[in-house]
């Protein structure tokens, strides 16, 4: 008999835990938040600040939400325990305070786990803890402050008048940066500049450094980072010191061809370079971004599956924390197959400040799971996103990679030379996550042993403008920014896409005008909520209000009176004084221009961008001819204004109506005969005759359509032809 009950958030881990925990628990889920802020009050907010206090009113957040609430307090009555076992993070702990709410639950027991296995669960089971204050006050925190700043701050864009729907206290910052990136781009001035170099006989190239007498030059130590937003593990190409004319740079060859060369410094050492840490969130979507091609979103989505199958270990984390129990398993697995990458000693890493130390990495809950059996189970995006977490937390436990890195410095006259060479002497982590640059190999050469100059030359080249960030690289600037959490990372760069404020264009992310628009005006009306520093406060005001070092109700009314409202204020006179010249901010957007021309002043139409039509953009004439609109047809493969239908015209078009003797399966009323375009091609089908009963839930079925052996509808099956 069924005695108690377990309520996790999503119902994807219904079916695993079940069979965990037995017959005697049932396991439900919320499906996530099940309640929100209501649009009641002022400015629709659902909630009031009095003085130092707040007051919410909560509501179910839609249909299915009330549905899934009746189900829960249905099945509350029915048990002697509830436990809730949201996810272990401040959303997760929020969502348990809105179910103890909300089904009338005293002093519920809450447990936490962060993987889906019968030990995990068991021991969260059996040591079941309060309900935490201070995280769920950080979570209502963060509600009212995004919903302040969203209903307060976006009527500022909606004044503009130019398809703009929302400012976000995350999403605005981020896509300032996105804006910052391309201004610098459309600003950059391109400079030419030399690389000079010379080619030894003894088989290597060596590139100009300076000159003897010159000031020396900071010991230019290579650093290598483990950045898991690149792509790739090609070395960046090797360049002398820039020299900035022709003349110069023609002048350092025939110096170099006068005199002879020598070898007057040669390095060889070996490095260590420490395995990376296992996966957090942002570390994981800038691999599978750089690695896999996903975007954060999809990332997210493919390992809550793995999650939720009991595979990984819970996907939002800030935390290079692993249990020594991993640790311990990991160690036996690399004893039994491959011993000589066992470390005496495994190498620690540096969670943020921010992070909890009680959560753990990203890693899989059975190292030693085969994957030939997981990969005959799921499907290709999860089991590629599984391994990869798999071989990143291996290699975290390995020992580290050795490389051989040679310096060899030479000498012509008075100008130095300078090549670097590196071997990897032992690959280390590096045989499940190779980050390492392929081996550039140097001779073995002597102090003082003389070369023989084989050429001499230089290439022009140009500076570059920086690069736009692909979602991993933006992932990652968030992350060092403080803008954002784990969780709002992947849905603040999904919202920026869907808002029409940046696009995708060869894995790079670029501002459409319409975001450099709303970017450039939010500069002059609320440029502190752009600044990534401002940003990154709030955030760490939300992680002191979780750690119980400061009331949620008391910064947020602070926040409110004493920063926001007056910046409101403030904002407003620019969206006034800017009022007057809406019209030109409209007609100066830039777009771009299609090959087809208006068929009434024969100039270029622009392309303007619509997420609601299949091409994703439409045709407009934006040099005076108001009413020239073109869509694209896939029947005629060709552009062509929208279809005009008067009264007239449509009483034209439509046949009479045929009756059959035929019997609504619901009313038993006549079928009738209705005719129709679609896709360009006129098609019948048999409907309820009665205009009324069709607007009925039972007749939404209701739907014959003609086949070769008679009348067949999906549902109801055949008619046959009499």
């Amino acid at each position: 008999m069924i005695k108690r009950l377990l309520v996790v958030e999503s119902p994807g881990k219904v079916k695993k835990l079940s069979q965990i925990l037995g017959s005697d628990w049932k396991v439900l889920a919320s499906c996530g938040h099940i309640r929100e802020l209501s649009n009641e009050g002022d400015d629709s907010l659902g909630f009031v600040m009095d003085g130092g206090n707040v007051r919410c009113n909560y509501v179910p957040r839609d249909q299915r939400a009330k549905e899934t609430i009746q189900k829960l307090k249905s099945a509350v009555r029915q048990v002697d325990e509830v436990v809730l076992a949201t996810d272990p993070d401040r959303e997760g702990e929020t969502i348990a305070w809105h179910l103890k709410e909300t089904l009338g639950l005293r002093e519920p027991k809450r447990v936490i786990y962060t993987e889906i296995t019968a030990s995990a669960v068991q021991s969260a089971i059996a040591n079941p803890r309060k309900l935490d204050q201070n995280l769920i006050g950080a979570g209502l925190c963060r509600d009212c402050l995004d919903k302040l700043v969203g209903y307060k701050g976006s009527p500022l864009v909606w004044a503009l008048n130019n398809g703009a729907k929302s400012v976000g206290r995350v999403q605005s910052a981020t896509l300032h940066l996105i804006c910052q990136r391309e201004n610098e781009i459309l600003t950059f001035v391109p400079q030419d500049y030399w690389s000079v170099w010379v080619d030894y006989a003894e088989g290597f190239r060596a590139f100009y450094k300076g000159t003897v007498d010159s000031a020396k030059d900071a010991a230019d130590q290579e650093t290598e980072t483990h950045d898991d937003a690149k792509v790739g593990n090609s070395p960046e190409t090797p360049e002398s010191k820039r020299v900035l004319s022709e003349a110069e740079a023609t002048r350092l060859v025939e110096e170099a061809q006068r005199h002879p060369h020598q070898v007057i410094h040669f390095e060889g050492k070996i490095v260590n370079r420490q395995p990376p840490p296992p996966f957090t969130t942002s570390s994981l979507q800038q691999a599978a971004g750089s690695k896999l091609r996903f975007a954060p979103d999809k990332t997210m989505i493919v390992a809550q599956k793995l999650y939720e199958a009991g595979l990984i270990t819970y996907m939002r984390t800030d935390s290079v924390m692993l249990s020594p129990e991993f640790c311990a398993s990991a160690r036996k697995w690399l004893e039994q197959n491959d011993p000589q990458n066992v470390p005496q000693q495994v190498a620690k890493h540096r969670s943020s400040k921010s992070a909890q130390e009680a959560h753990e990495a990203i890693r899989p809950t059975d190292v030693f799971r085969p994957s030939v059996q997981l990969r005959s189970e799921l499907p290709d995006d999860e089991f590629n996103l599984y391994v990869m977490i798999w071989k990143r937390s291996i290699a975290s436990q390995c020992r580290a990679a050795q490389l051989r890195k040679t310096l060899v410095i030479t000498q012509s006259g008075s100008l130095l030379w300078s090549a670097r060479g590196q071997v990897i002497e032992f690959y280390g982590y590096a045989r499940y996550w190779n980050n390492l640059s392929k081996d550039s190999i140097l001779p073995s050469l002597q102090q003082g042993q003389a070369l023989k100059l084989e050429n001499a030359g230089h290439e022009q080249k140009q500076t570059q403008p920086p690069p736009r960030y692909s979602e991993p690289k933006l992932v990652q600037l968030m992350e060092r920014k403080g803008i954002g959490r784990p969780s709002t990372y992947a849905p603040t760069v999904a919202t920026l896409k869907k808002r029409n404020y940046v696009e995708l264009k060869k894995d790079h992310l670029q501002p459409t005008a319409l975001g450099l628009e709303v970017d450039a005006f939010l500069l002059k009306a609320l440029p502190d909520l752009l600044e990534a520093e401002f940003t990154a406060k709030m955030e760490d005001a939300l992680d002191a209000i979780s750690e119980g070092k400061n009331s949620w109700q008391h910064y947020l009314t602070s926040w409110n009176q004493n920063y926001f409202v007056p910046a409101l204020s403030k904002a407003k006179t620019v969206v006034a004084s800017s009022s007057t010249g809406k019209a030109n901010v409209i007609t100066e957007r830039k777009y771009e221009t299609s090959k087809t021309r208006c068929p009434e002043c024969k100039n270029f139409l622009a392309k303007i961008p619509s997420s609601k039509v299949k091409k994703k953009y439409f045709l407009k004439c934006t040099k005076g001819c108001e009413n020239v609109v073109l869509f694209w047809s896939d029947f005629n493969k060709t552009w062509k204004p929208p279809r005009t239908k008067t009264v007239q015209a449509e009483n034209q078009q439509k046949p009479p109506v045929k009756i059959t003797t035929y019997p609504c399966p619901v009313c038993k009323k006549p079928l009738e005969e209705y005719s129709y375009i679609k896709e360009g091609q006129s098609k019948t089908m048999l409907r309820c005759s009665d205009p009324q009963s069709r607007k009925d839930n039972k007749h939404k079925d209701v739907a014959y359509f003609s086949t070769q052996k008679g009348w067949w509808s999906p549902k109801f099956g055949e008619i046959l032809k009499t």
